[in-house]
Protein backbone atom coordinates (compact mmCIF):
# COMPACT_ATOMS: atom_id res chain seq x y z
CA UNK A 1 0.00 0.00 0.00
CA UNK A 2 2.88 2.22 1.07
CA UNK A 3 4.88 1.68 -2.04
CA UNK A 4 1.64 2.18 -4.39
CA UNK A 5 1.10 5.75 -2.51
CA UNK A 6 4.44 6.68 -3.04
CA UNK A 7 4.39 6.03 -6.54
CA UNK A 8 1.19 7.77 -6.85
CA UNK A 9 2.86 11.06 -5.48
CA UNK A 10 6.16 10.30 -7.54
CA UNK A 11 3.51 10.51 -10.77
CA UNK A 12 1.83 13.59 -10.06
CA UNK A 13 5.39 15.18 -8.98
CA UNK A 14 6.62 14.44 -12.09
CA UNK A 15 3.58 15.62 -14.19
CA UNK A 16 3.16 18.72 -12.46
CA UNK A 17 7.43 19.84 -13.46
CA UNK A 18 6.55 18.45 -16.33
CA UNK A 19 3.69 20.92 -16.71
CA UNK A 20 5.82 23.86 -15.48
CA UNK A 21 8.65 23.04 -18.01
CA UNK A 22 6.24 22.48 -21.21
CA UNK A 23 4.79 26.40 -20.37
CA UNK A 24 7.82 27.96 -19.41
CA UNK A 25 10.42 25.84 -21.84
CA UNK A 26 12.70 25.24 -18.99
CA UNK A 27 12.23 22.83 -16.00
CA UNK A 28 11.99 24.93 -12.94
CA UNK A 29 14.97 24.72 -10.70
CA UNK A 30 15.07 27.98 -8.75
CA UNK A 31 11.55 28.23 -7.26
CA UNK A 32 8.22 30.14 -7.39
CA UNK A 33 7.84 33.88 -8.25
CA UNK A 34 4.78 35.56 -8.55
CA UNK A 35 4.50 38.05 -11.22
CA UNK A 36 1.51 40.82 -11.91
CA UNK A 37 1.45 43.92 -13.61
CA UNK A 38 -1.55 46.76 -14.02
CA UNK A 39 -4.22 46.19 -16.68
CA UNK A 40 -3.49 48.08 -19.56
CA UNK A 41 -1.43 47.60 -23.02
CA UNK A 42 2.05 48.28 -21.53
CA UNK A 43 1.06 46.41 -18.22
CA UNK A 44 0.92 43.15 -19.97
CA UNK A 45 3.54 43.59 -22.09
CA UNK A 46 6.09 44.14 -19.75
CA UNK A 47 4.66 41.98 -17.70
CA UNK A 48 4.54 38.79 -20.22
CA UNK A 49 8.32 39.93 -20.82
CA UNK A 50 8.92 38.84 -17.21
CA UNK A 51 7.36 35.62 -17.22
CA UNK A 52 8.70 34.63 -20.61
CA UNK A 53 12.51 35.73 -19.28
CA UNK A 54 12.43 33.83 -15.44
CA UNK A 55 10.85 30.65 -16.67
CA UNK A 56 13.70 30.63 -19.44
CA UNK A 57 15.96 30.92 -16.57
CA UNK A 58 14.45 28.18 -14.66
CA UNK A 59 12.16 30.19 -12.62
CA UNK A 60 8.38 28.90 -11.92
CA UNK A 61 6.70 32.08 -12.84
CA UNK A 62 3.22 32.15 -11.94
CA UNK A 63 1.48 34.80 -14.19
CA UNK A 64 -0.84 37.41 -12.62
CA UNK A 65 -0.43 40.16 -15.28
CA UNK A 66 -2.96 42.46 -15.48
CA UNK A 67 -4.19 42.16 -12.48
CA UNK A 68 -5.47 46.01 -11.90
CA UNK A 69 -4.85 49.24 -11.50
CA UNK A 70 -2.15 51.23 -9.83
CA UNK A 71 -4.21 50.73 -6.41
CA UNK A 72 -4.61 47.03 -6.55
CA UNK A 73 -1.31 45.97 -7.53
CA UNK A 74 0.69 47.90 -5.25
CA UNK A 75 -1.63 46.57 -2.02
CA UNK A 76 -0.84 42.84 -3.76
CA UNK A 77 3.26 43.33 -3.68
CA UNK A 78 2.67 45.18 -0.30
CA UNK A 79 0.88 41.84 1.32
CA UNK A 80 2.56 39.53 -0.53
CA UNK A 81 0.23 38.65 -2.87
CA UNK A 82 2.48 39.11 -5.63
CA UNK A 83 6.31 39.26 -5.90
CA UNK A 84 7.49 41.30 -8.99
CA UNK A 85 5.71 43.83 -11.34
CA UNK A 86 6.54 46.86 -13.28
CA UNK A 87 5.78 50.15 -11.54
CA UNK A 88 6.39 53.75 -12.76
CA UNK A 89 8.85 55.71 -10.93
CA UNK A 90 6.52 59.22 -10.77
CA UNK A 91 4.35 57.21 -8.68
CA UNK A 92 6.82 57.78 -6.10
CA UNK A 93 4.91 61.34 -5.65
CA UNK A 94 1.60 58.93 -5.34
CA UNK A 95 2.68 56.42 -2.97
CA UNK A 96 5.11 59.35 -0.57
CA UNK A 97 4.20 62.51 0.56
CA UNK A 98 6.25 65.65 1.72
CA UNK A 99 8.73 65.56 -1.11
CA UNK A 100 9.77 68.13 -2.91
CA UNK A 101 7.40 67.94 -6.34
CA UNK A 102 10.56 68.88 -8.69
CA UNK A 103 12.48 65.70 -7.90
CA UNK A 104 9.98 63.48 -9.41
CA UNK A 105 10.47 64.99 -12.55
CA UNK A 106 14.41 64.42 -12.89
CA UNK A 107 14.56 61.09 -14.00
CA UNK A 108 17.70 60.03 -12.00
CA UNK A 109 16.22 62.35 -8.92
CA UNK A 110 13.34 60.63 -8.93
CA UNK A 111 14.42 57.10 -9.53
CA UNK A 112 16.56 57.49 -6.66
CA UNK A 113 13.94 58.81 -4.33
CA UNK A 114 11.37 55.73 -4.90
CA UNK A 115 14.46 53.20 -4.71
CA UNK A 116 15.45 54.35 -1.18
CA UNK A 117 12.03 55.54 -0.10
CA UNK A 118 9.97 52.24 -0.95
CA UNK A 119 13.10 49.96 0.39
CA UNK A 120 13.17 51.46 3.96
CA UNK A 121 9.38 51.58 4.24
CA UNK A 122 7.69 48.56 2.40
CA UNK A 123 11.01 46.37 1.69
CA UNK A 124 10.34 46.53 -1.68
CA UNK A 125 13.64 46.82 -4.30
CA UNK A 126 13.56 48.44 -8.06
CA UNK A 127 15.89 47.23 -10.68
CA UNK A 128 16.82 49.33 -13.42
CA UNK A 129 14.01 51.58 -15.22
CA UNK A 130 13.70 51.94 -18.73
CA UNK A 131 14.53 55.27 -20.56
CA UNK A 132 11.00 55.96 -22.02
CA UNK A 133 8.63 58.45 -20.08
CA UNK A 134 5.14 56.68 -20.24
CA UNK A 135 4.08 60.24 -18.48
CA UNK A 136 0.12 60.79 -18.17
CA UNK A 137 -1.35 63.00 -20.75
CA UNK A 138 -4.48 64.22 -22.58
CA UNK A 139 -4.85 63.67 -26.30
CA UNK A 140 -7.98 65.20 -28.50
CA UNK A 141 -9.16 64.28 -31.90
CA UNK A 142 -6.84 65.52 -34.52
CA UNK A 143 -10.03 67.34 -36.14
CA UNK A 144 -10.87 69.13 -33.07
CA UNK A 145 -7.18 69.72 -32.55
CA UNK A 146 -7.14 71.39 -36.11
CA UNK A 147 -9.91 73.77 -35.73
CA UNK A 148 -9.63 74.84 -32.55
CA UNK A 149 -5.75 75.07 -32.62
CA UNK A 150 -5.53 72.93 -29.87
CA UNK A 151 -1.37 72.72 -29.04
CA UNK A 152 -0.73 72.31 -25.41
CA UNK A 153 -2.90 72.19 -22.07
CA UNK A 154 -2.99 76.20 -21.75
CA UNK A 155 -4.74 76.15 -25.34
CA UNK A 156 -7.03 73.34 -24.30
CA UNK A 157 -7.92 75.12 -20.72
CA UNK A 158 -8.38 78.66 -22.99
CA UNK A 159 -11.01 76.48 -25.04
CA UNK A 160 -13.03 74.93 -22.13
CA UNK A 161 -13.13 78.06 -20.37
CA UNK A 162 -14.94 79.63 -23.39
CA UNK A 163 -17.62 77.14 -23.37
CA UNK A 164 -15.97 74.74 -26.16
CA UNK A 165 -17.36 71.29 -26.19
CA UNK A 166 -15.48 68.78 -25.04
CA UNK A 167 -15.63 65.19 -23.24
CA UNK A 168 -12.98 63.13 -21.67
CA UNK A 169 -12.86 59.51 -21.81
CA UNK A 170 -10.66 58.64 -18.76
CA UNK A 171 -9.63 55.45 -15.87
CA UNK A 172 -11.16 55.97 -12.55
CA UNK A 173 -7.75 56.46 -11.63
CA UNK A 174 -6.30 59.18 -13.65
CA UNK A 175 -9.84 61.37 -12.89
CA UNK A 176 -9.65 60.46 -8.75
CA UNK A 177 -5.59 60.72 -8.40
CA UNK A 178 -5.08 64.71 -7.39
CA UNK A 179 -1.82 64.21 -8.98
CA UNK A 180 -3.47 63.90 -12.31
CA UNK A 181 -6.36 65.27 -13.56
CA UNK A 182 -6.77 67.62 -10.67
CA UNK A 183 -3.30 68.69 -10.87
CA UNK A 184 -3.85 69.30 -15.21
CA UNK A 185 -7.01 71.43 -13.85
CA UNK A 186 -5.08 73.42 -10.80
CA UNK A 187 -2.39 74.05 -12.90
CA UNK A 188 -3.84 75.15 -16.48
CA UNK A 189 -7.04 76.94 -14.71
CA UNK A 190 -9.86 74.53 -16.14
CA UNK A 191 -12.49 72.22 -14.77
CA UNK A 192 -14.24 69.40 -16.51
CA UNK A 193 -17.67 68.55 -14.88
CA UNK A 194 -19.50 65.21 -14.66
CA UNK A 195 -20.81 65.74 -18.34
CA UNK A 196 -17.74 65.92 -19.48
CA UNK A 197 -16.21 62.86 -18.79
CA UNK A 198 -16.47 59.10 -19.46
CA UNK A 199 -15.12 56.98 -16.42
CA UNK A 200 -13.97 53.89 -17.54
CA UNK A 201 -12.57 51.01 -14.69
CA UNK A 202 -9.88 50.15 -16.48
CA UNK A 203 -7.13 51.86 -17.02
CA UNK A 204 -5.91 50.73 -20.65
CA UNK A 205 -5.69 53.77 -22.79
CA UNK A 206 -6.62 51.23 -25.73
CA UNK A 207 -10.40 51.92 -24.60
CA UNK A 208 -9.83 55.50 -24.11
CA UNK A 209 -8.53 56.85 -26.71
CA UNK A 210 -10.79 54.41 -28.78
CA UNK A 211 -13.34 56.13 -27.37
CA UNK A 212 -12.13 59.39 -28.66
CA UNK A 213 -11.30 58.38 -31.92
CA UNK A 214 -15.07 56.98 -32.50
CA UNK A 215 -16.48 59.74 -30.72
CA UNK A 216 -18.39 57.38 -28.13
CA UNK A 217 -21.00 58.83 -26.33
CA UNK A 218 -19.83 62.54 -27.56
CA UNK A 219 -15.71 61.67 -26.62
CA UNK A 220 -13.75 63.92 -28.47
CA UNK A 221 -10.19 63.56 -25.99
CA UNK A 222 -8.79 60.56 -23.83
CA UNK A 223 -6.53 59.87 -20.88
CA UNK A 224 -3.03 58.83 -22.75
CA UNK A 225 0.33 57.80 -21.88
CA UNK A 226 3.37 58.75 -23.33
CA UNK A 227 3.91 55.67 -24.76
CA UNK A 228 1.51 54.97 -25.77
CA UNK A 229 1.84 53.51 -30.08
CA UNK A 230 -1.72 53.83 -31.18
CA UNK A 231 -2.29 57.81 -31.19
CA UNK A 232 -0.97 58.13 -34.86
CA UNK A 233 -2.76 55.71 -36.19
CA UNK A 234 -6.14 56.63 -34.30
CA UNK A 235 -6.07 60.09 -35.23
CA UNK A 236 -5.61 62.04 -31.48
CA UNK A 237 -2.65 64.60 -30.91
CA UNK A 238 -1.17 64.94 -27.42
CA UNK A 239 -1.61 68.25 -25.87
CA UNK A 240 1.84 69.45 -24.58
CA UNK A 241 2.07 69.66 -21.04
CA UNK A 242 4.00 72.89 -21.00
CA UNK A 243 4.67 73.35 -17.01
CA UNK A 244 5.21 70.18 -17.07
CA UNK A 245 2.87 69.35 -14.25
CA UNK A 246 3.24 65.40 -14.40
CA UNK A 247 6.63 63.84 -13.09
CA UNK A 248 8.30 61.44 -15.32
CA UNK A 249 7.32 57.93 -15.34
CA UNK A 250 10.45 55.19 -16.21
CA UNK A 251 9.03 51.76 -16.09
CA UNK A 252 10.67 49.75 -14.02
CA UNK A 253 10.46 45.78 -12.08
CA UNK A 254 10.23 46.11 -8.78
CA UNK A 255 10.15 43.19 -6.33
CA UNK A 256 9.84 41.93 -3.28
CA UNK A 257 12.93 42.25 -0.57
CA UNK A 258 12.58 38.86 0.53
CA UNK A 259 12.50 37.20 -2.82
CA UNK A 260 15.31 39.84 -4.10
CA UNK A 261 17.49 38.37 -1.15
CA UNK A 262 16.74 34.64 -1.95
CA UNK A 263 17.20 35.33 -5.72
CA UNK A 264 19.67 38.09 -6.46
CA UNK A 265 19.81 36.83 -10.44
CA UNK A 266 16.85 38.02 -10.75
CA UNK A 267 18.48 41.35 -11.07
CA UNK A 268 20.47 39.98 -14.08
CA UNK A 269 17.88 38.60 -16.00
CA UNK A 270 15.96 41.78 -16.05
CA UNK A 271 17.94 45.04 -16.03
CA UNK A 272 19.73 44.03 -19.77
CA UNK A 273 16.10 43.62 -21.32
CA UNK A 274 14.94 47.12 -19.47
CA UNK A 275 17.88 48.99 -20.38
CA UNK A 276 17.01 48.64 -24.06
CA UNK A 277 13.19 49.70 -23.81
CA UNK A 278 13.37 52.76 -25.34
CA UNK A 279 10.56 55.66 -25.90
CA UNK A 280 10.23 54.08 -29.37
CA UNK A 281 10.62 50.93 -28.84
CA UNK A 282 7.45 50.24 -26.57
CA UNK A 283 5.52 52.35 -28.75
CA UNK A 284 6.15 50.00 -31.37
CA UNK A 285 5.53 47.26 -29.20
CA UNK A 286 2.27 48.80 -27.84
CA UNK A 287 1.00 49.42 -31.01
CA UNK A 288 1.31 46.00 -32.44
CA UNK A 289 -0.83 45.09 -29.63
CA UNK A 290 -3.22 48.23 -29.41
CA UNK A 291 -3.70 48.39 -33.05
CA UNK A 292 -2.82 44.73 -34.53
CA UNK A 293 -4.24 43.21 -32.29
CA UNK A 294 -1.35 40.61 -31.42
CA UNK A 295 -1.55 39.40 -27.74
CA UNK A 296 0.59 40.89 -25.20
CA UNK A 297 2.99 37.23 -25.13
CA UNK A 298 3.46 36.87 -28.70
CA UNK A 299 4.53 40.67 -28.90
CA UNK A 300 6.88 39.68 -25.91
CA UNK A 301 8.16 37.00 -27.04
CA UNK A 302 8.91 38.03 -30.58
CA UNK A 303 10.96 40.87 -29.18
CA UNK A 304 12.85 38.71 -26.68
CA UNK A 305 13.81 36.87 -29.27
CA UNK A 306 14.71 39.25 -31.62
CA UNK A 307 16.88 40.68 -29.07
CA UNK A 308 18.82 37.26 -28.48
CA UNK A 309 17.02 37.18 -24.40
CA UNK A 310 15.13 33.99 -25.63
CA UNK A 311 15.79 31.44 -27.87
Amino acid sequence: MKKRSFALVAALLALAVGSAWAAGGQEPTRGTIIVGSKIDTEGGLLGEMMVLLLRAHGFNAVDKTELGPTDVVRKAIISGEIDLYPEYTGNGAFFFHGIDPAIWKDPAKGYAMVKKLDLSQNGIVWLTPAPANNTWAIAVRRDLATEQHLSSLEDLARYVNAGGRFKLAASDEFVSRPDVLPAFEKAYGFTLSKSQLLVLSSGNTAQTEKAAADATDGVNAAMAYGTDGQLAALGLVVLADTKEVEPVYEPTPIVREAIYKKYPAIAAILDPVFKGLTLETLQRLNAKIAIEGQEARSVAKAYLVSQGFLK
